[in-house]
This record gives C-alpha cells, structure tokens and sequence, in this order.
C-alpha cells in the first residue's frame, strides 16, 4: 500500500467534518525522518542483520524492534522502531506461511521505508520513498 492511498477522502459517506486523519501528521515526520531512517536501513542490510528492515511508526508504546526516533525527544508526533521481517515473523505479526508473499511485495529498501503503520484502528504494511 502506498502512503498516499491512505490519505484519499472517504467515500464511505462519512461527515467531512470530522478530525484530520493522524496520518498526514505522520507524512510531515516521515519527510523529516527520512535521512536517519534510510542510514539506519542501509546499516542493518550492510551488518547483515536482515535484507527486509521494517521501521514502526506509533504514537503509543509498542513491543517491537528498537526506539532509534522518540517523538518526545524530537518534538514531533510519531516515534519510529526499527525492526527486521525475521523479527516479524518470530513475533507472529507476519505469519510464517505469508513471509513468501511478503518478500515479493518488499519493494527496494535504498529506495522506500518499509513502514508498520500503527493506529488505534489497527495497523498496516507502507512503503514510503526516500527524501
């Protein structure tokens, strides 16, 4: 899924008055994340620790990967985990029998954040590119 397809309007005849979605807040720290993430990207694949680097944006505590952007710290409104597809599977987020499928929609990580999008509706797989 792409960034932008999360932001298009509704179409499900609910009020346009309602709150802005959390998410064009997430484009903004995306955009201003995009330099630290994409080192840190090249640094897992470069060590060795996996090929897939997925990087969770939340706005809540969450139990996977590691803290490397804390939206207090920065003064922004997500904070950003940095996580492995091999951690995903271990964890159960991505199902053993799936991780195929998943790999063959992993797009190019010099290019794209793969992102775990977190909200209080559920959570999503984004591929979001490179500033």
């Amino acid at each position: 899924m792409e960034m932008e397809e999360l932001f298009s309007p509704s179409s499900n005849g609910e009020d346009e008055t309602q709150k802005a979605s959390p998410l064009k807040s997430l484009k903004i720290d995306l955009d201003f994340y995009s330099e630290s993430i994409k080192e840190i990207s090249l640094e897992i694949m470069a060590e060795g620790l996996s090929a897939y680097p997925i990087f969770i944006a939340h706005q809540h505590v969450v139990n996977v990967g590691e803290v490397i952007l804390d939206h207090v710290e920065l003064k922004t409104n997500w904070s950003i985990n940095a996580s492995t597809l091999e951690e995903f599977v271990e964890s159960h987020i991505i199902k053993e029998d799936r991780k195929e499928a998943f790999i063959k929609k992993y797009k190019r990580a010099q290019d794209y954040m793969c992102l775990f999008v977190v909200v209080p509706e559920g959570a999503n797989f984004v591929f979001y590119p490179y500033k």
